[in-house]
């Protein structure tokens, strides 16, 4: 067998020159140039590790947050009954948009009135807001008890 052609590079013309070459002086070699990460990733993301990673987590593990106090209430209101995985999602579901809600008008109240701390004055307004009446009037009873006792102990 006959020892293939080497090919060699196709000389550049001036108008297909590298313009980063032109201004970089000869021997040295260009800055790398600083890019911002695409929209939507994260560097963890790139690098294969999921996004949702924080430091001093294991890789694959996600922390969910569940509310055990909802399976403690029911079995202190009916102690003989269940409650099936799909319905502690659905309360869970349910726990976390009101926490949300509260917690957002908690916020804007505390912003409206300047203040940089969301207090149980604050809480308690925001559930007067959010909640429906009678509603609203049994979860401030329950809130200003559990505050005594707090305070108490």
């Amino acid at each position: 067998m006959a020892p293939k052609a080497e090919k060699k590079p196709a000389a550049k013309k001036p108008a297909e020159e590298d313009p980063v070459a032109e201004k970089t002086p000869a021997g040295k070699k260009p800055k790398a140039e600083k890019r911002l990460p695409a929209a939507g990733k994260t560097a963890a993301s790139k690098e294969g590790g999921s996004g949702g990673e924080k430091r001093g987590r294991k890789k694959g593990k996600k922390s969910v947050e569940t509310y055990i106090y909802i399976f403690k209430v029911l079995k202190q209101v009916h102690p003989d009954v269940g409650i099936s995985s799909k319905a502690m999602s659905i309360m869970n579901s349910f726990i976390n948009d009101i926490f949300e809600k509260l917690a957002g008008e908690s916020a804007k109240l505390a912003r409206y009135n300047k203040k940089p701390t969301i207090t149980s004055r604050e809480v308690q307004t925001s559930v007067r807001l959010v909640l429906p009446g009678e509603l609203a009037k049994h979860a401030v009873s329950e809130g200003t008890k559990a505050v005594t006792k707090f305070t108490s102990s």
